[in-house]
């Protein structure tokens, strides 16, 4: 494949453009709700989030496989279908914190606050799960434009720079991939 660093340069733009309007959606989520119409109800969507980060994860290591058997077109089939699922996940990620009420873990009577006999019912668990919790959302939002890069070095035919890259992207994106679905199992119980 020929390099394209033209369109690479476009591109890198493109990917800083939709990292921030990315991380501005997020950062507005749990402050700014919009009301549904009558009738709708988006409490389906934790469940189908915890699916498409598990289904992610289950491609990013086919795609890891894939590579490694110098299978390039399999890999980058897997890649499409990896990215694609971060896409739909993001979607309806952020359109659920858009219209639904944030769930605390511990939070028995849903109240929406973590009391003191709350907290000490979950114990440690809390702080797992709070630990856990903080590093999937500090990786996804920091990985999140190297994950583009890494795949725009592929697409504009930067393999070098693509592998050097994706040797350090792979697994933050895999542990985000993973993590996303055990907080939520952790966060199963507290859901209404």
């Amino acid at each position: 494949m020929e390099t394209n660093l033209p369109l690479a340069k476009k591109l890198n733009i493109a990917a800083w453009i939709v990292t921030a309007v990315v991380l501005l959606l997020v950062g507005m989520m749990r402050r700014v709700k919009i009301s549904l119409p009558e009738g709708w109800d988006f409490s389906f969507l934790p469940p189908f989030h915890a699916s498409v980060n598990a289904l992610t994860a289950v491609v990013l290591v086919l795609a890891f496989y894939f590579i490694k058997q110098k299978n390039i077109a399999a890999h980058r089939k897997a890649i499409y279908v990896a990215m694609g699922l971060s896409v739909l996940f993001l979607l309806s990620y952020v359109a659920y914190h858009f219209t639904s009420p944030e769930i605390k873990f511990g939070d028995a009577n849903l109240d929406g606050l973590v009391d003191a006999a709350e907290a000490a019912a979950v114990g440690g668990s809390r702080t797992f799960y709070l630990i856990l919790l903080i590093t999937h959302i500090t990786l996804a939002g920091l990985i999140l434009p190297f994950i583009l890069f890494t795949f725009i070095r592929a697409y504009t035919g930067q393999i070098e720079r693509h592998r050097k890259m994706a040797k350090w992207v792979f697994p933050l994106w895999l542990y985000v991939a993973i993590t996303g679905p055990i907080c939520y199992y952790m966060l199963m119980p507290y859901y209404p």
